[in-house]
């Protein structure tokens, strides 16, 4: 009897072994095929998934005590490929998946149902397509992220329903389908994380929040969000972070909001709230408070100058009064202040530079009155300081001129007096310094200037895209190069207060430009005929040994002077033009004779890389058999524009860019047939393009359904809004291309920072103004640039131009040309369009 209960046990216990042996080697077999499926990762984590080792010795996985595999963890690892979920959820006692920020693609399939067990799932920051699955079977899940994948469509928010154990629902920055506020949401009460900014919810917040009071972060900024921030809120008390902006809320702060004691970042910035800040007197936990861009008025609550955590404020663009609490920033290490565009009033807060630490300073365009302090001086860690527009007076302490780090120093429009000091000899990184209407006197010192000495090197005309060559006020010596002449887009050129010698190279007639000065140097001979221009007065002064036939000022040039150096020019001319017609037959010839061997290959035969941010409604072969010559609608510095239409009812403007110069992979223009061929690698340029109108979050901007890219060229396929059937565009069909090649996306890009200077210094003639005194931009800079695009498409004219005269750009010109046309908005031919134009910006 006792034998054969032994024997029993026995046989159970093999069973079991046998069971688990059986079970632990399917596992392997399945964490094989998942290493297959991202074969093309540049990822290292894969190297100890192998065969001959033990599962749960494979790196980022881990297993339960019965060494079955109990969590993937492979975030962040260069992950590549589509998700294999029929191979994952084949690990029944998987209960954690993480592959948040690799780059996975591609749809998230039903499979994911199969994973009952998860209890953390992390699909997070990669490059999904499609809706994201009903997923209700997974009912036991606490952490779901799903943020910044790409998802679209409609979330399915039932699937929610069961997940009561939910604490972290983590959906923003997904073009989601436009939905309420999903009232499942205000069920799933032991929820402590909720992130749903960019998700696109609209309507107002139900005052049922109030019943998530396990909420430590609240974000839902950049939504559609409409009415007045709810009572309901103040009932979470454990708030950390509430994260508002970008919506369209009014009304008052609600009462009650000063209970959100824990509260440490509040930003209700860029909605339409109005009001008094007297409830965020009580929140003195806060590290960062932004409110800019709305209509608060009122004084600063004298308690934020008490607020001992305080490092970054920023309450711009309201309509604030009175005095700032002088001990504003005097408790930590106070990084950032920026009360621009107000009405604040008395001294300038003294300690903010307590610690040492501040970066910028931004008060301008109140009324600011006394003096600067002096502490200020010993701030060295500033960038930005910025006080113009106020009532401030006395002398500038001296170390505010010599701040190391500061590239801005704004002081203008104020009534300051006294010197600008040496210090600022000590101001390594100043590159802007704007002092304008205030009352400084003494000389300029010596320090702003530079001593660079030597001859200019001739290898600068190497530098293609330059426009802008201030070389001014130093001992530069020798000639000026003659290869300053073929930069193809200069505009200014100021060698003025140096010692250079020699003639004026003729090669400089080939330039047009905006500024020219070589006044007060030591230059020689005839100044050529094509700079006889008033736009030109006063660049040559200063040079006694220049001789000129027609400008006044200067000795006639002698026939033994003048005619060496035109019959100089003629010969230059001669050659230049000799030698671009052979290249030019050279270069036909051999292009003729390769495009006749390419002929007349089909797209068939190659292959394209297709990357989506939408879904996508058509197919790849639609948008590659429409790129032929009878679909050409418009040319642009970078390629071509064709029109192309799929099968659903829409017509796309897809933007054609070659790599190369190459004529090998192009097909004869000619044709009827599809002009490209092969597939490789893409240009920066083209990539470039793609980052941009890819990442830019702007209203004036249109977004990407896909790029489709090969060896020598690629596409852009934009989302265009247009219905066949039913457009009605107001444009003709040769203006709209022109204005799709013109990039408006660079210029948004530049406008989308509100201290970007170095981006704008590329678009002179598109910028706005007021920017050259607020360094702030906004939805009506973008207004502007768009303005001085239309003016160019109906005038043929550049933004800057010589003939507009001195300082003067193409809104000055139409300016003058409307004050002579009073009428201008009924003459026929383009004068409506213009005035049109000009009302735009």
């Amino acid at each position: 009897m006792a034998a054969a209960t032994v024997s029993r046990r026995n046989f159970h216990l093999l069973s079991l072994f046998c069971l688990l042996s059986v079970a632990a080697s399917d596992e392997l077999q399945t964490l094989l095929s998942i290493k297959a499926a991202f074969l093309d990762s540049n990822a290292r984590v894969f190297d100890s998934w192998e065969s001959s080792t033990p599962v749960c010795s494979f790196s980022g996985i881990t297993c339960d005590s019965n060494g079955f595999v109990k969590e993937i963890e492979l975030s962040n690892r260069n992950l590549t490929g589509l998700l294999p979920l029929s191979s994952i959820c084949q690990l029944k006692s998987l209960e954690k998946l993480s592959l948040g920020f690799n780059n996975l693609y591609g749809r998230v399939t039903q499979d994911l149902n199969d994973c009952v067990s998860l209890t953390y799932l992390d699909l997070g920051n990669n490059v999904f397509s499609g809706s994201f699955p009903e997923v209700s079977s997974l009912s036991g899940l606490v952490s779901l992220y799903a943020n910044n994948s790409g998802f679209s469509g409609t979330f399915p928010w039932n699937s929610l329903k069961n997940m009561t154990n939910l604490q972290v629902l983590s959906l923003g920055d997904n073009p989601f389908d436009r939905t309420p506020f999903p009232s499942v949401i205000l069920n799933l009460t032991k929820l402590n994380w909720l992130y749903m900014s960019n998700c696109s919810i609209e309507g107002e917040i139900p005052e049922e929040i109030g019943n998530l009071g396990e909420l430590i972060e609240l974000e839902l900024s950049q939504n559609y969000i409409t009415g007045e921030i709810p009572r309901g809120i103040t009932k979470l008390k454990k708030l950390w972070q509430l994260e508002l902006y970008l919506n369209d809320l009014t009304g008052e702060l609600p009462p009650g909001l000063g209970n959100l004691t824990n509260l440490e970042y509040f930003d209700a910035s860029t909605n339409r709230l109005y009001g008094n800040l007297s409830e965020i007197r009580f929140l003195n936990k806060l590290k960062s408070l932004q409110l800019f861009q709305n209509q608060f008025s009122g004084e600063v609550p004298a308690e934020v100058g008490e607020f001992k955590n305080l490092v970054n404020l920023s309450l711009y663009e309201n309509k604030l009064t009175g005095q700032l609490p002088q001990k504003l920033g005097s408790w930590a290490e106070f990084i950032f202040i920026d009360v621009s565009e107000n009405f604040l009033s008395g001294p300038i807060p003294p300690d903010m530079c307590k610690k040492g630490t501040m970066w910028k300073l931004l008060m301008l365009q109140n009324n600011f009155t006394g003096e600067i302090p002096g502490s200020y001086a010993n701030c060295t860690t500033l960038i930005r300081f910025r006080v113009s527009k106020n009532r401030l007076s006395g002398q500038v302490p001296g170390g505010i001129w010599g701040l190391p780090n500061a590239e801005l120093i704004d002081l203008a429009e104020n009534d300051f007096e006294g010197p600008i000091t040496s210090d600022i000899g000590k101001a390594k990184s100043l590159a802007h310094l704007y002092l304008e209407k205030n009352r400084f006197s003494g000389e300029l010192p010596s320090q702003i200037g530079n001593e660079f000495s030597g001859p200019i090197p001739d290898s600068l005309g190497s530098c293609h895209a330059i426009n802008d060559i201030n070389m001014a006020q130093n001992t530069f010596s020798g000639p000026i190069p003659a290869s300053l002449g073929s930069l193809p887009t200069l505009n200014f050129l100021n060698l003025s207060r140096n010692q250079l010698s020699g003639p004026i190279p003729g090669t400089l007639s080939s330039l047009r430009l905006n500024l020219l000065d070589l006044s007060n140097n030591r230059l020689t001979g005839p100044i050529p005929e094509t700079l006889w221009s008033e736009a030109y007065n006063g660049s040559f002064s200063g040079n006694a040994g220049l001789c000129s036939e027609k400008i006044r000022g200067f000795r006639r040039c002698s026939p033994q002077s003048n005619t060496p150096q035109h019959l100089h020019m003629v010969l230059i001319l001669l050659m230049v033009a000799t030698v671009a017609l052979l290249v030019s037959l050279a270069g036909f010839c051999y292009l003729k004779k390769k495009g006749e061997r390419i002929g007349e290959r089909s797209l068939k035969e190659d292959s394209w890389d297709v990357k989506s941010f939408h879904v996508l409604t058509f197919t790849e072969d639609e948008i590659l058999d429409s790129i032929k010559q009878e679909n050409l609608i418009g040319k642009g510095g970078s390629g071509n524009v064709y029109r192309v239409a799929v099968g659903n009812h829409k017509e796309l403007a897809v933007k054609h860019i070659w790599h190369s110069d190459d004529y090998g992979g192009r097909k004869k223009m000619g044709s009827s047939t599809p002009i490209l061929a092969r597939r490789g690698t893409k240009s920066r340029e083209f990539e470039a393009e793609v980052q941009t109108l890819s990442s830019i979050r702007h209203i004036n901007v249109v977004k990407l359904y896909c790029s489709i890219s090969s060896e020598d060229s690629s596409l852009l396929v934009p989302v265009i809004h247009r219905d066949v059937k039913s457009s009605n565009i107001l444009l003709d069909e040769e203006l709209k291309p022109r204005i799709a090649d013109f990039g408006l996306a660079k210029i948004v890009q530049a406008n989308s920072s509100k201290e970007s200077t170095q981006i704008i210094a590329g678009t002179h003639g598109y910028i706005a103004p007021e920017y050259a005194y607020t360094n702030k931009v906004n939805e009506k800079s973008d207004v502007y640039s768009f303005g001085v695009v239309l003016m160019e498409l109906v005038t043929g004219k550049r933004p800057i131009e010589p003939d507009f005269g001195e300082n003067k750009d193409i809104v000055d010109w139409a300016s003058h040309i409307k004050a002579y046309n009073e009428n201008c908005g009924t003459n026929a031919g383009g004068s409506s369009a213009l005035a049109l134009s000009q009302h735009c910006c």
